[in-house]
C-alpha cells in the first residue's frame, strides 16, 4: 500500500510479501500465533509420542505424530499465505466538506497458488471519523480477489490518516492465528463547507470588476485606444487607420489588458479572540465564511489571497497563482483552511504588515475580514488596515464580550470606514452577503 492522498478514486497501491530472509527469521515468531487449540494439540501430540516410546505402542506413536505435525503444518502454510496477500485502498473522494461522507474501498488479492483461510480485516480510523471498520472474509481462491468498502464522516475539519490496514488470518482447523500489519496509510482531508453566495456590488468596487469591466470596455471609443507600431505577424484587422495617417507609419490597436481585481480575505485565528469550540462555534463559522468568500470572488475573476494573523498569504503575496486555475487555487485555499486552528498570536500586527506587501493589496484592493473579539488596541489596528484597502468588509461575532463593549467596537470600525456585518453562529452567510451590497445598503460602513 502506498500512503498519501491522491486523486479521488485512485488506487493507492499494494504491498505484497517480504524478502525470503525475513520470512525465514519470522517463521519462528509465527509459532507464537498458535491458538489455544493449536497449543493443546501440540502438547497432546508430544505427550502421546513420549508415552508411545516408553510403552512401545506403535498405534499411539502414530497418533502422537499426527497431533504434533498438524499444528506445525498449519503454521507453515499460514505463514506462507500471509506473505502472498496484497492489499490496496482507494478513497472516493480524498477531499470532502465537513458533514459529507467519503467511501473507502479495500481490495485484497491472493497472489499465491494456495487458497487462504478465514481472513479478518481491520482498518485503523481516527475516532472522529467513526467506528473502526472490521470485515470477515471467507476462503480466497488462488489468484482471487475480494473487495469491501466502508464510509467515513467528520463534523470537524482536518487531515485524518487512514490505516495502516491490519490483516488477521486463521487456518480451517483453528490451530493458528497470524496478524499482519501493512505499513502504509492514506490521508483524508476534510475542508470547510462552501456556501454559494449571490453576486453583489461590494464597497470599494470599481469599474474593473465583473460586469462593470465589460461595460467599460464595450463603451470605449476610438479616442480611448492607445496604438503601437505594427509588428510582423500582427492581425491586419487591428490596424488603427487614424493613427496610421497621423504618424505616417502602420499602427495597430494594443491588445486589451484586462485589469484583474485583487482581494484579501483575512481570517482572525487568535485564540484569545474566540470562545467555544466544535462544529457550531463562531470560529468554525468564520472559517467556513472565509472559504465561501474566497471561492466566490475567485469564480468572479478576482485574484484572491487568504491571510491570517500569522501574516503568511496563500497562495502568494498578490493572490496570483501562476499556472493554477480557479479550481486549483480554491483547492489550495481549502487545504490551508482544513488545518487552521486557533493560534497564539497576540494581535493582528503581522497581518497589518502583510497587507502592505502585495502589489494588489494596497488601496486598490478589497479587504474582507472575519474578525474575532477585539480590544481597543486591535480595533485601532483594524482601522489602520482599512486605510490600505479601497473597500473593507468585516464580519464580527456577537456574544463574545459584553453587548455594550461589542457595540462600541463595531462603531469604531464603522467610523474607520469598515462595512460591519455582525453575526451569530448559525446565521446564513448568503443573507449577510446580500446586506453588503453597496447598492442596497447605502453609504458604506453603515450596515
Amino acid at each position: 500500500m502506498d500512503g498519501g492522498p491522491g486523486a479521488a478514486g485512485r488506487d493507492t497501491g499494494r504491498e505484497a510479501g517480504r524478502p525470503p530472509g525475513e520470512r525465514q527469521g519470522s517463521l519462528r515468531a509465527a509459532l507464537g500465533g498458535l491458538t489455544t487449540r493449536g497449543r493443546s494439540f501440540l502438547a497432546a501430540g508430544v505427550a502421546a509420542t513420549a508415552c508411545a516410546y516408553l510403552l512401545g505402542q506403535g498405534d499411539l506413536l502414530r497418533v502422537g505424530i499426527l497431533l504434533t505435525v498438524l499444528p506445525l503444518v498449519c503454521v507453515v502454510v499460514l505463514h506462507r499465505t500471509r506473505h502472498r496477500v496484497a492489499a490496496s485502498r482507494r478513497l472516493s473522494p480524498t477531499r470532502l466538506p465537513v458533514r459529507d461522507e467519503a467511501r473507502v474501498h479495500l481490495r485484497l488479492d491472493n497472489v499465491s497458488r494456495l487458497p487462504t483461510g478465514l481472513l479478518m480485516l481491520q482498518d485503523r480510523v481516527p475516532y472522529l471519523l467513526g467506528p473502526r471498520p472490521r470485515f470477515v472474509l471467507d476462503r480466497v481462491e488462488p489468484g482471487g480477489r475480494r473487495e469491501v468498502s466502508y464510509r467515513v464522516r467528520s463534523d470537524l475539519r482536518g487531515r485524518y490518516p487512514l490505516g495502516p490496514l491490519q490483516l488477521r488470518l486463521t487456518d480451517p482447523f483453528g490451530m493458528v492465528e497470524l496478524t499482519r500489519s501493512f505499513s502504509a496509510y492514506d490521508t483524508l482531508t476534510v475542508v470547510p463547507r462552501i456556501e454559494p453566495l449571490p453576486p453583489v456590488r461590494l464597497p470599494g468596487e470599481v469599474g474593473g470588476w465583473g460586469e462593470g469591466r465589460r461595460r467599460s470596455l464595450a463603451t470605449a471609443g476610438e479616442d480611448d485606444v492607445i496604438p503601437r507600431g505594427y509588428r510582423h505577424g500582427d492581425d491586419l484587422r487591428r490596424v488603427h487607420w487614424r493613427s496610421t495617417a497621423r504618424h505616417g507609419e502602420l499602427m495597430v490597436r494594443r491588445e486589451e489588458q484586462a485589469r484583474k481585481p485583487h482581494c484579501t480575505v483575512l481570517l482572525d485565528t487568535r485564540r484569545a479572540a474566540w470562545a467555544g469550540s466544535g462544529p457550531d462555534s463562531a470560529f468554525e463559522w468564520a472559517v467556513s465564511g472565509a472559504a465561501s468568500v474566497a471561492a466566490h470572488l475567485l469564480e468572479r475573476g478576482s485574484a484572491v489571497r487568504l491571510l491570517t494573523d500569522a501574516g503568511t498569504p496563500v497562495p502568494g503575496p498578490n493572490g496570483d497563482a501562476p499556472g493554477m486555475g480557479v479550481s486549483d487555487t480554491v483547492g489550495l485555499i481549502l487545504d490551508t483552511l482544513a488545518t487552521v486552528h486557533p493560534s497564539g498570536e497576540p494581535g493582528l500586527s503581522r497581518a497589518h504588515e502583510a497587507l502592505g506587501g502585495g502589489a494588489g493589496a494596497g488601496r486598490e484592493g478589497l479587504l474582507v475580514a472575519f474578525l474575532g473579539a477585539l480590544d481597543e488596541e486591535q480595533t485601532a489596528l483594524a482601522g489602520r488596515m482599512r486605510r490600505r484597502a479601497r473597500g473593507a468588509l468585516a464580519f464580527v461575532p456577537r456574544g463574545l464580550r459584553a453587548a455594550d463593549v461589542e457595540e462600541a467596537r463595531r462603531r469604531a470600525l464603522r467610523e474607520a470606514g469598515w462595512t460591519v456585518l455582525p453575526y451569530t453562529p448559525g446565521d446564513a452567510l448568503p443573507d449577510l452577503w446580500r446586506r453588503a451590497d453597496r447598492a442596497g445598503s447605502g453609504t458604506p460602513g453603515r450596515v
